[in-house]
């Protein structure tokens, strides 16, 4: 858990947190990258303060589901498409929940209609747009304004 909240951990700092040496560390995170256990390692950037123009959008997918293959035929060429930063099989009233991001809300919504839903097995969609980030990946995105004003006594 504690690699997962802090990919750039000094292996030197989690070999004495293991109790064990950073030869050990770096073989096992080895091998845990070859089998897929460990699958990535990623930068956390709050693209509101870049000055660079970002949307995200969550959108529910409704799926008819193939014969011996469920949504995974479907999910899988939805995993293609560059815009599309995951997808997940969800449980209620859709299936898939895509999220997506591009540059302005058109494309967003040109994704949807162009390419997202004529997809044969694509039944409807739900578009969510994220208009502010609070919490991301266990990161939180903003910090609270401190007050510049001074307290009054009496």
């Amino acid at each position: 858990m504690y690699m997962e909240t802090n990919s750039r951990v000094d292996l030197g700092e989690l070999a004495v947190i293991l109790g064990t040496d950073e030869a050990d560390v770096a073989n096992e995170i080895a091998r845990m990258e070859k089998e897929g256990i460990i699958c990535g390692y990623h930068t956390l950037i709050d693209w509101d303060k870049t000055g660079e123009e970002r949307v995200n959008a969550l959108i529910e997918v409704r799926v008819t589901p193939q014969r011996e293959k469920g949504f995974d035929k479907t999910a899988e060429r939805i995993c293609n498409f560059p815009e599309v930063t995951a997808v997940y099989l969800i449980s209620g009233g859709y299936d898939l929940l895509v999220t997506l991001e591009g540059k302005t809300l058109q494309e967003v919504a040109r994704f949807v209609s162009g390419r997202l839903s004529p997809i044969e097995d694509v039944i409807s969609t739900t578009t969510h747009f994220i208009m502010k980030k609070y919490k991301e990946h266990g990161t939180l995105m903003r910090t609270k304004n401190k007050t510049e004003r001074m307290p009054v006594t009496p």
